[in-house]
């Protein structure tokens, strides 16, 4: 998968209170995402783009769109990538 391919899968991040609290305190961070991205293909995009290791991929679809629950390995990093993508 290539940077472009990352970024049609991945649309944009997805932040509320109850998402500061994931990140905070489950070290997970939210997504919306296309429509017909799997859980591998979310890993992946989050590789490629953030690089960062991924431990789990839950996903739920919503009225916003197909959201995914993506939980960091390396503890902290949900924070870390957050204050990058100036969320925080």
């Amino acid at each position: 998968m290539n940077a472009e391919q990352a970024n049609k899968l991945i649309t944009h991040p997805y932040m509320t209170e109850k998402t500061l609290g994931l990140i905070e305190k489950e070290n997970k961070i939210i997504f919306i995402v296309h429509d017909d991205a799997d859980k591998n293909s979310i890993k992946e995009a989050m590789k490629v783009l953030y690089n960062v290791d991924v431990d789990a991929v839950n996903t739920t679809r919503t009225i916003y769109g197909k959201k995914a629950f993506v939980k960091l390995k390396e503890e902290g990093a949900a924070r870390d990538l957050a204050t990058k993508l100036g969320l925080v």
